[in-house]
């Protein structure tokens, strides 16, 4: 009798509905003792079923050429999922690079929300001035520059990009006008930032700028004694178990690089983003300043299109669930995004390749809100 019943149970098995154990998962993380916990995405409330649409949602463009997607829900690393594509280090072309885990990759502008984390830090030991206080204490060999105008322009209006000074980065690279690749040729860069004429008054109107974020990372290295990379090597980055990265030394002057020229491993890159979900821990390691996280994500004027801005963090939003989930975002040229919901304690970082079309900004945000906001269950 239990022999015929065989054949009728293994039918039945077939039909049941597959367990949590046998449910595709695509781009589970590898362990490389780095500080990250490991966890299942089902175990932290994500849908692997959703995740795995990543690859045909990123094969709707034949030019997508995403590098890395790396995922983390509660504190715990759950989804890190790798490409290969052209891509270039600080524009120096490095052809098809296949990425992995250990892998860097340039953060572009993700650079500038790392800076701002550093002028947290930096303030916190009373070795960055007051971010009520003028630029141009900062710099006073250029003090033949200052106007009454532009001696209100305070520190708290550069981490706003809110400076007043005329500044156009929109421009083609080659045309004079373009006021950061003058700042990276100029022998004197901050000098160079600091003679633009003011078009508005300062703390007023939001004016994207990499020459406001030049001056604060010029003042880190200035009041702290120390080069930028040595300074965040060691306030930064080794406490959060990140020390392979690169800062490079930018522009003529090799002085530059604040605004725009870090590279991280993606999943270090998101621990950035974790800091802003914990008050500034890392696994129970004060590493920021208690309190800067929620100041630095605090709306503080109208940024670009629908955009608010913090202190060197993009604010913006997503429809989810009949409603409205706000989210914190570092955006660096090329694609490269770092998203931070503190509603959902989720973070996911993005790196790319676009750095020369127009699919930097809808493929990212496509992944984002498409396929890992779904995922999120409930």
């Amino acid at each position: 009798m239990a022999k015929s019943l065989m054949p009728l149970l293994a039918l039945l098995a077939l039909c049941l509905p597959a367990s949590a154990e046998d449910t595709k998962v695509c781009g589970a993380p590898v362990v490389l003792n780095d500080g990250w916990s490991i966890a299942s995405q089902a175990e932290v409330g994500l849908d692997p079923a959703r995740l795995c649409q990543l690859d045909a949602f990123i094969a709707q463009w034949p030019k997508a050429n995403i590098h890395a997607v790396v995922v983390v829900r509660n504190g715990k690393l759950v989804m890190e999922r790798y490409f290969a594509g052209e891509d270039e280090r600080w524009g120096d072309k490095l052809g098809r690079v296949t990425y992995g885990p250990e892998v860097k990759h340039d953060l572009r502008s993700i650079s500038k929300s790392a800076t701002s984390l550093l002028v947290g830090i930096a303030l916190s030991e009373g070795k960055f001035p007051a971010l009520d206080s003028s630029v141009f204490d900062a710099f006073p060999d250029d003090a033949d520059l200052k106007t009454p105008e532009k001696a209100r322009i305070t520190f708290r209006d550069l981490l706003t990009m809110s400076a007043g000074l005329t500044w156009r980065e929109d421009l083609p690279w080659q045309d004079p006008n373009n006021n950061e690749s003058a700042m990276i040729m100029a022998a004197d860069p901050f000098r160079y930032i600091l003679s633009q004429p003011v078009a508005w008054p300062p703390g007023t109107v939001y004016a994207y700028s990499g020459g406001g974020t030049s001056l604060l990372g010029e003042t880190l290295v200035r009041s702290t004694g120390r080069s930028l990379r040595d300074y965040a090597r060691e306030k930064l980055f080794l406490p959060i178990d990140a020390p392979d990265f690169e800062w490079l030394d930018a522009g003529v002057s090799g002085k530059l690089g604040a605004f725009g020229s870090l590279r991280l491993r993606p999943r270090d890159a998101a621990k950035l983003g974790r800091l802003l979900l914990t008050d500034g821990q890392w696994n129970g390691k004060q590493v920021i300043p208690a309190g800067w996280a929620a100041e630095s994500i605090k709306p503080r004027i109208n940024g670009e299109g629908l955009f608010f801005y913090g202190y060197q963090w993009w604010l913006g939003r997503s429809f989810r669930n009949g409603g409205e989930l706000t989210w914190a975002a570092g955006v660096g040229l090329g694609g490269q995004r770092l998203y931070v919901v503190p509603a959902l304690d989720l973070v996911v970082m993005i790196t790319a390749g676009h750095y020369y079309d127009g699919l930097q900004g809808p493929i990212p945000f496509g992944i984002f809100n498409r396929v890992v906001l779904p995922a999120v269950k409930g």
